[in-house]
């Protein structure tokens, strides 16, 4: 089957290549998603194991949809009974791109009244009860295709179970490991965040140098599919948990804020990492360190909804001094959204991508070799 990963913009490749490391057949990027064949144990796997994914979609079938009638059609033609039990709850939700079908709310009326006709007359009822699991319907309409999914994962993969609170303006933990792989640790240099906040990204950075699989601690949806078999969920699991690495870890994560430090420690404790991460109250502006090599990677406050726009760039400022002062041979990663950061910073980036906070446009500036 096909096998579909949602992703936010510019993760592709990092997704592709962490489908590829599972051994997947036949994947593929595309804006936003990455697509592979896999089976139902793959689908295990992919969700205990993605680091920068959104979810996992299952694709049931693929066709133009012109118009209500086509879409309509199509939707029923696809064998619904084969994965939804007679007492399946079958939500419908998805989006649709410069196609002629353009209103949501329409299209999913119709996915929904397609979907439970076909299932109505298979079980013999006309009314379904959808008082058992969840077997969320996903739909896209682009460019007048309209592909059907099932959503395996439920909640979000950037809910890992590890935190219990968020601050304000958190970072998708599905993002932070992103921003920990482009930075190229893997648990043998120093790791430092000075503006650690709940401290997602040093946790991440934990979990990335022993090698543990960022799902092992939630459930999924097809977890209660009566149509996938338990022990798939306990293979994922033992493969998972086989190839951990148990070792000693420098990673460090600072903020000014107490109140914010003793979250992180919380979240870490919850995570399982508390004995590779050091958590401080310390001001970003005074950062420093003398070890020759090591990784920096941060998101410091935008200006845009936790400070005023001035006081962001004086903070980039200082930390830009600080930073300066780093060995030549550090690497320093830093997500801003801020149009002027390299001005304030003090330094034009050797390396910049795009990446999105959620809905919010940044820019990740890499400095170093």
């Amino acid at each position: 089957m096909t096998l579909t990963v949602p992703c936010l913009f510019g993760l592709e490749s990092l997704v592709a290549d962490e489908m590829k490391r599972l051994n997947l057949r036949e994947v593929r990027a595309e804006n936003g998603r990455v697509h592979c064949q896999g089976t139902m144990a793959d689908i295990a796997r992919l969700n205990v194991n993605l680091r920068c994914g959104a979810r996992v979609l299952m694709e049931l079938g693929s066709f133009p949809a012109l118009d209500f009638e086509a879409l309509f059609q199509g939707v029923y033609a696809l064998p619904w009974e084969n994965y939804i039990p007679k007492d399946g709850e079958f939500p419908v939700k998805g989006y649709t791109i410069n196609s002629q079908l353009h209103s949501v709310p329409a299209c999913q009326a119709i996915v929904k009244k397609a979907s439970a006709k076909r299932l109505g007359e298979k079980y013999g009822f006309e009314t379904l009860p959808e008082t058992g699991s969840r077997y969320q319907i996903q739909f896209s309409i682009v460019k007048d295709v309209a592909t059907l999914y099932l959503d395996t994962s439920g909640e979000g993969l950037y809910k890992r179970g590890y935190r219990a609170q968020g601050v304000v303006a958190p970072l998708r933990e599905t993002l932070a490991a992103a921003l920990v792989t482009l930075s190229r640790y893997r648990g043998k240099d120093p790791f430092c965040d000075p503006f650690c906040g709940s401290g997602t990204i040093p946790i991440e950075a934990a979990l990335i140098a022993k090698n543990r699989a960022p799902g092992l601690d939630r459930s999924f949806s097809a977890q209660k599919w009566k149509n996938m078999d338990t022990k798939l969920w306990l293979e994922a699991g033992d493969e998972a948990m086989d190839k951990e690495f148990h070792g000693t870890y420098d990673i460090w994560g600072g903020d000014i804020d107490p109140e914010a430090v003793a979250l992180a420690k919380h979240n870490a404790e919850l995570a399982g990492v508390e004995d590779c991460i050091r958590f401080e109250v310390a001001d970003a502006g005074k950062f420093h360190r003398d070890s020759e090599y090591g990784q920096l990677v941060t998101n410091p406050p935008y200006g845009e909804r936790l400070m005023e726009h001035a006081e962001a760039e004086e903070l980039y400022r200082i930390f830009g001094l600080a930073c300066r002062e780093l060995p030549p041979k550090w690497r320093v990663l830093v997500l801003s959204s801020h149009t002027e950061f390299e001005r304030t910073f003090g330094k034009q980036a050797d390396k910049k991508r795009k990446l999105y906070n959620g809905m919010l446009k940044c820019d990740l500036f890499m400095y170093g070799k």
